[in-house]
């Protein structure tokens, strides 16, 4: 917190003498540039005898085995979804509280696979690290172990998957960065929403060309956690030790991007050609969970006299090199119906899912075509890899079959031995919003620039690339 507080000193004062040496006498002339975005944590150079892993390749896995750390509400569907790929082998089930480990191996036992090793306390989890019969380590624990438990594993040989936000700090991102190059191991971010079927036949058309070039893009995370975020032990929705609130508690920002950003990410070729280059970042004022804690705890609660942080709605604006620009929204305090807007806008056309799921096309962009017509177009435009698996996913579940896909796909990579759909950038790009969006809040606003994780290697490339053994 004192490190938080000393950085926002000090861009006080660079802030005032810039304004200072811009305001001149109020003769500040058209095209006259005032300020450029703030580099707060430049691009660290890439330590000696590393190389980047774009497109990274390791040894293909027979049998992939995995250890589950965390067994919450995604840890436990993590358990049933990788249950029905053949090639998973569940070693080790780790978590803090003994039923929910019980529980998992109940899912095991109905989905006819052998128990998994079990394992609870607060650091089982490197003890699961060091054993040398795991390939992946499959991260579900609260969003302060991510981080962590990702370096660990990857500094133990594993292969690891975490669930979102990859990182809370810039320095973790870097330290994800920098173990993954160092140990040449896969290191992927759990976003689940690059595989939505309509996420991905819009990506597929952006690759097609459909909308010409992307200008502009919008996501969003628009969901009322409310209830969850004040949920206590026992009731519907709570989250081990409250910890979802504690963040929401003391931090203003951007502070889950990721669901709205990844999609948007890849079909803008984000580290592939192109890069998000700086952002600008406001938040209204807290109002939802003052109120929400009023209304269920009483007016002298301690739930209603906390000093709550987050404002209710947040808007981060994002430019990359190429001058593309990037919108993403975050709201989980106000009752709202459920949105990632995912929006993309181009040259000959857009596409949006939320709140009316529409394409409209030249000639007559300003109209949407017709449900018809998009139901034919979404039919002609279906990705490979949900014509692939797809209905697959729809019988296993998980957010309408988009979960089993990101799982289907990271095992088949690994299986074969291919690079993976999301890398170590995704993780690091997409998490450093969190921590930047904050610095930009609590200074009106102010553009910071995004540190170039890659180091320069994204011109290297120029698309994203989803790989298949053909």
């Amino acid at each position: 917190m004192k490190k938080m507080h000393s950085i926002f000193s000090l861009l006080a004062l660079l802030i005032m003498a810039i304004l200072a040496s811009s305001c001149n006498s109020g003769t500040h002339k058209v095209g006259d540039k005032p300020f450029t975005a703030v580099e707060v944590y430049p691009t660290k150079p890439r330590p000696a005898g590393q190389s980047h892993v774009l497109e990274l390749r390791a040894e293909p896995i027979d049998t992939v085995r995995i250890a589950i750390v965390g067994l919450g509400m995604r840890g436990q569907g993590a358990v049933y979804r990788l249950s029905f790929i053949e090639i998973v082998k569940i070693v080790a089930l780790v978590d803090v509280v003994p039923s929910s480990v019980e529980r998992a191996q109940e899912t095991l036992m109905k989905m006819s696979r052998p128990l998994a090793d079990a394992y609870v306390g607060k650091e089982a989890w490197k003890e699961v690290c060091l054993r040398d019969d795991i390939d992946l380590i499959y991260n579900c624990a609260h969003w302060d172990l991510h981080a962590p438990v990702a370096i660990f594993a990857m500094e133990n040989g594993k292969h690891v998957a975490t669930e979102i936000p990859a990182a809370l700090s810039i320095e973790e991102c870097w330290k994800l960065v920098n173990t993954a190059e160092r140990t040449r191991r896969h290191m992927m971010m759990l976003e689940n929403c690059n595989y939505d079927f309509f996420e991905m036949a819009t990506l597929h058309m952006v690759q097609q060309g459909l909308f010409g070039e992307i200008v502009h893009a919008e996501g969003a995370y628009i969901h009322d956690l409310r209830s969850m975020l004040f949920a206590e032990e026992g009731e519907p929705g709570h989250y081990w030790d409250m910890w979802r609130l504690k963040h929401n508690e003391k931090k203003s920002g951007a502070l889950y991007p990721m669901h709205g950003l990844g999609p948007l990410a890849h079909a803008l070729n984000i580290h592939r050609g192109d890069k998000m280059e700086y952002l600008v970042s406001v938040s209204s004022d807290q109002f939802g969970m003052k109120e929400y804690a009023k209304e269920k705890f009483g007016e002298e609660s301690d739930y209603a006299k906390r000093d709550y942080k987050r404002g209710d709605m947040n808007t981060t604006i994002i430019k990359t090199a190429k001058g593309k620009t990037i919108k993403i929204q975050h709201d989980v305090t106000s009752p709202r119906p459920y949105s990632r807007i995912h929006m993309l806008s181009g040259t000959k056309g857009c596409a949006q899912k939320w709140p009316r799921t529409g394409i409209a096309l030249e000639p007559n962009g300003h109209n949407f075509i017709s449900e018809d017509e998009l139901k034919k177009l979404l039919k002609e435009y279906e990705h490979p890899i949900v014509k692939e698996v797809g209905e697959k996913a729809k019988e296993v579940g998980g957010h309408g079959g988009m979960d089993f896909i990101m799982d289907y796909r990271l095992i088949y990579c690994l299986h074969h031995g291919l690079p993976l759909d999301m890398d170590v950038y995704d993780a690091a790009e997409w998490s450093s919003i969190i921590e930047l969006s904050q610095i930009s809040v609590a200074n009106q606003g102010m553009p910071v620039k995004i540190p170039d994780f890659t180091r320069g290697a994204w011109k290297e490339l120029q698309t994203i690339k989803y790989y298949t053994k053909d």
